[in-house]
């Protein structure tokens, strides 16, 4: 097997901002010999409320984003009998979530501008069982909440703030955790922000937050002052239905190294993000996001081709070290999910084959930003951009070979 010397380094989807301050604090974590749930939870809890200006609201840290909607739909009430609206462009952690509970997902499409929730057509699917609406904020697009919350009040029904994507954000000023009915965010391994795993839950009030401190430890009512002292409980009841939903200090630990660099990593992504769009403005063939990216912290920078061509311009930029992604098959078109209930979703099909992600980390370099941007551009001009003519890599040595 030969390897082409010449070739860039790969740029790869995702890439976590891993530095000295993340390792430093997991070896802290580990060396302090107190693996599971403990004081370093707590300490991620706080930084976590003071970052989204939580006030009153309670936040409650768990294992995943997934086990965070979990409990989240769970809040509201959602359960056997009961139906939750969810957007069909969605991940299957949100559709899954409300199957875990007993209730029924019911399949709503999308703005065509923001990818977020079409709140006319979520009025139009709300009935007698419907328990609550999950809005999704997409990318750099936040959903339209101020309408959501008026519509939510006059039909009686709860939401489920998907915030995976949003965390560092704000909507008209407010940070995003602050203002919604139950929000939920995710520091998985891609995201913005990571904790290797982590979900967190905030919620309205103390009641709520004690219900889900039950629920995260198997149902159990042990009591959390002493487990956020690193010490071990005993004389403990099962008060309500559980699971092992419960967070490490290890996780917290990279956690809160992470949120500490909240700032610097929003910042780093807006660069990225606009110079995608200074540089892709021209390219004919590509429809970008419409965002400025200034109150954002973007998870994913996406763009929308014609679909007879989305598959071979991936493998495009794939033969040039240049990973995409697809963010989403939409969820309706799952084979599990085909049974549930749903409303026109011509918008959802339509984006669903034109999306394309690209590569979007936190210490991304204008050049690495161009690298991809050149490609994109040669694409859609029909040439094909050999390795040679990449700015920086001198093939002189092996082409004398």
């Amino acid at each position: 097997m030969t390897t082409d010397i010449c070739a860039p380094e790969p740029i790869p989807l995702y890439r976590p901002m891993v530095e000295a301050e993340e390792v430093s604090a997991g070896s802290a974590a580990l060396a302090a010999g107190w693996l599971g749930m403990g004081r370093t939870v707590m300490a991620f809890e706080e930084a976590v409320h003071g970052a989204i200006g939580g006030g009153s609201r309670a936040v409650v840290a768990v294992s995943t984003g997934h086990a965070a909607l979990h409990l989240a739909m769970l809040t509201t009430g959602a359960g056997p009998g009961s139906e939750v609206i969810v957007p069909a462009f969605t991940h299957l952690a949100d559709v899954q979530a409300i199957i875990a509970t007993g209730a029924e997902p019911v399949f709503c499409d999308i703005d065509p501008l923001t990818l977020c929730i079409d709140l006319d057509r979520a009025a139009e699917l709300i009935g007698p069982a419907t328990r609550a609406l999950v809005l999704m904020d997409y990318g750099p697009h936040l959903c339209d909440h101020t309408a959501a919350a008026a519509l939510a009040e006059e039909r009686g029904v709860r939401i489920v703030h998907d915030a995976a994507h949003a965390f560092g954000s704000a909507y008209q000023g407010r940070p995003v955790g602050s203002f919604s009915d139950v929000c939920v965010f995710s520091f998985d391994p891609v995201k913005a922000l990571t904790a290797i795993d982590a979900g967190i839950v905030v919620v309205r009030d103390e009641i709520e937050m004690h219900r889900l401190r039950h629920l995260r430890l198997l149902g159990s009512d042990q009591p959390v002052e002493a487990i956020y002292r690193n010490e071990k409980t005993w004389d403990y009841d099962a008060v309500d239905i559980g699971y092992r939903y419960h967070l490490s200090n290890v996780h917290a630990a990279v956690g809160l190294a992470q949120i500490g660099k909240v700032d610097q990593i929003r910042a780093a992504r807006q660069a990225a993000c606009r110079r995608y769009q200074e540089r892709l403005k021209t390219v004919d063939g590509v429809q970008l996001p419409p965002s400025d990216f200034d109150e954002v912290n973007p998870f994913l920078y996406y763009v929308r081709v014609d679909p007879a061509v989305r598959d071979d311009l991936r493998e495009h930029l794939a033969d040039r070290g240049i990973g995409t992604g697809i963010h989403w098959r939409p969820a309706h078109l799952h084979t599990r999910f085909r049974e549930f209930r749903q409303g026109p979703l011509h918008v959802t099909e339509q984006v669903g084959e034109e999306i394309i992600s690209l590569p979007l980390h936190s210490d991304m370099s204008a050049e690495v930003v161009d690298r991809v941007c050149d490609e994109m551009a040669a694409y859609f001009r029909g040439r094909v951009r050999p390795w040679a003519e990449y700015p920086g890599v001198d093939c002189s040595a092996a082409s004398a070979g």
